[in-house]
């Protein structure tokens, strides 16, 4: 009798199933300083205790995706050990702050099965909710995956596609207890913008880059503990690279878009997301956002943006996206809509 895992493939998918995940993590100074250590992240909140004290929070809480790839990581080797490519996110929303010392466990309801044409590949849709020690939701959102076959010639599941929301409605964003942006400190924020000053449709050139090393995104994708074969294993890919966990491109890319959004402090809902083309060790990563809407929420001085961050190689054009056919520009890495909240 075999004890290893060998993973999960495509067949072994049924809609309905909870799946609970292994091993739960606490969290806290040691994942603070390697986050800065991998990422230029430097939104103030999450830096500094008195600033986010100044601002009705007991202490400065974990940064939201930090507490993400927590949370995804604990997913891995039941839901992507075998993928191909994580392809998509919706309907995600942080619930509660994550304090340093929390101890964070996930499980997944398996929302969505279609095999692809080819018959070697299928995808999966699940949704991911992140507890902690309390039981308490501090994290939901949906993904989906290409997931390999076992057997090519086994029959194909019935297809079940998901409805999923396309945004995540404002008035469903939860706002941290307490967070007050009455007598928020843009100097120490680093920059005077505020909520007022932006405008729907307005872009942002972040301006800075940043080249991805081989040994940061494997170190990256350990400490969040995903085993994703495909992240380490040159064997895996017919071109023998490794390719980049998308979770760094997108903490890579949040943490150059301070430039330009440093008061843009919390994510709150991540509303869909794709990773448009494949990234590799040696790429310079630039990115830009555009707003795409805003929003009043109930709390005293503070605001959301819904907000669309790319990520792009550095060679891209300037706001790079989509062709003239509706494909994405081989050079757009990241595609994602979130909202974050900002003061007024």
């Amino acid at each position: 009798m075999t004890k290893t895992n060998a993973g999960r493939f495509f067949e072994d998918y049924t809609p309905g199933d909870v799946i609970t995940h292994g091993v739960p993590r606490t969290i806290g100074a040691g994942e603070r300083a390697l986050y800065y250590a991998l990422y230029p992240a430097r939104h103030a909140i999450y830096s500094a205790d008195t600033f986010a004290q100044a601002c009705g929070l007991s202490a400065a809480p974990m940064d939201d995706l930090a507490v993400f790839h927590t949370v995804f990581g604990k997913t891995v080797p039941d839901v992507s050990l075998n993928a191909v490519a994580n392809l998509g996110y919706a309907e995600g929303r942080w619930l509660l702050p994550v304090w340093p010392g929390d101890t964070l466990s996930s499980t997944s309801e398996v929302i969505g099965v279609k095999e692809n044409s080819n018959g070697k590949t299928g995808i999966v849709w699940v949704r991911t909710t992140g507890r902690n020690q309390h039981g308490e939701p501090v994290l939901e959102y949906v993904r989906w995956v290409m997931v390999r076959k076992r057997d090519a010639g086994s029959p194909a599941p019935r297809p079940a596609l998901p409805e999923l929301q396309k945004v995540v409605p404002s008035d469903a964003l939860v706002v941290p207890q307490g967070l007050d942006f009455s007598d928020y400190d843009f100097a120490l924020a680093g920059e005077p913008h505020k909520w007022g000053d932006y405008e729907i449709g307005e872009r942002i050139d972040h301006v800075d880059q940043v080249t991805i090393e081989e040994a940061e995104h494997m170190m990256a994708t350990r400490l969040w503990q995903n085993t994703a074969k495909v992240h380490f294993d040159v064997t895996v890919r017919p071109d023998g690279n490794r390719l980049i966990y998308g979770g760094h491109v997108i903490s890579l890319a949040r943490a150059l878009s301070f430039n330009g959004l440093a008061n843009a402090q919390m994510m709150v809902a991540l509303n869909g997301g794709q990773h448009a083309n494949p990234c590799f060790a040696g790429t310079t990563v630039k990115a830009w956002s555009e707003v795409l809407d805003k929003a009043e929420v109930d709390a005293p001085g503070v605001g959301a943006l819904r907000l669309r961050l790319v990520a792009a190689k550095a060679e891209a054009p300037e706001f790079a996206l989509k062709t003239d056919e509706g494909k994405y520009d081989s050079n757009v890495l990241l595609d994602l809509d979130f909202w974050a909240l900002i003061p007024t």
